[in-house]
């Protein structure tokens, strides 16, 4: 017997979790500069630096890259409003829906398959939720099992400093882009972490809804705004997510009597 899954019902059924940015944490934002670098390194852009087991008192020099005193908060302080995203634009497939899963993951975490431009969130009996994405260059860097290790509502951005020399966009945001509808983080941002350390792979949303379901050069996991906010809701700090590489894609087909 096939099950009926509505949005509502998935949504009353997970807590949602809103990040903070603690004094605490605060004190720990000298890790920006270390991650910055291991960016640079590999001319990532994927967005907010971490904050993955840093020494409060580390102070870093100033290396004329950026002005830590210009960085915009770490999220918006404004919960802009999320407008949907016309059906017309993205092609059937690539739709939220519901979709049989023949993955052996437990319920609540997350897979994603980069080579076929999907994430699942896995559910019970046999299914799972299916969001269409677009992937960025950093979106095939890296396969693995990792957790949420942090969440953020219209995150800020920081574009690596390669990206800074060439991109005359990106110059000008140096010292971060704060949050809000013309971010390209978009209205979420997840970070994936192992072990405490941050993996530099993200999944967040776009303001560029034609990029779902396609290769991009940019970025990592982009989600529309409306689902990586929907998802955002779903899953909390710790939820397993699983990257699988080529050759791995999962087998799950769509049931088209299944509710959307």
């Amino acid at each position: 017997m096939k099950v009926l899954v509505s949005r509502r019902a998935l949504l009353a059924g997970s807590a949602a979790l809103v990040s903070s940015w603690s004094a605490a944490n605060a004190r720990k934002e000298g890790v920006l500069w270390q991650t910055e670098r291991r960016l640079n390194d590999r001319d990532l852009d994927t967005g907010v630096p971490p904050v993955e087991n840093a020494d409060p008192a580390y102070s870093p020099p100033d290396d004329g890259y950026f002005d830590s005193a210009l960085l915009p908060p770490p999220e918006s302080p404004i919960d802009f409003p999320i407008h949907r995203v016309s059906p017309a634009l993205i092609k059937p497939r690539y739709r939220p829906q519901i979709v049989q899963f023949d993955g052996n993951e437990v319920r609540g975490t997350i897979v994603v398959d980069p080579e076929n431009r999907f994430l699942y969130y896995v559910l019970a009996d046999g299914q799972a939720r299916r969001y269409g994405v677009g992937v960025g260059r950093a979106g095939f860097a890296w396969t693995g099992t990792a957790q949420i290790g942090m969440k953020r509502r219209w995150p800020r951005w920081v574009p690596p400093r390669q990206m800074v020399e060439r991109d005359p966009n990106a110059r000008k945001w140096k010292n971060g882009q704060a949050g809000g509808p013309d971010n390209p983080l978009g209205a979420r941002a997840l970070y994936l972490f192992v072990d405490g350390n941050d993996t530099l792979y993200r999944i967040h949303g776009t303001n560029e809804p034609a990029s779902i379901g396609k290769a991009v050069s940019s970025g990592c996991i982009r989600m529309l705004n409306e689902d990586v906010a929907e998802l955002f809701d779903l899953v909390s700090i710790g939820t397993a997510v699983i990257v699988r590489g080529s050759g791995e894609a999962v087998s799950a087909e769509h049931d088209l009597n299944l509710v959307q």
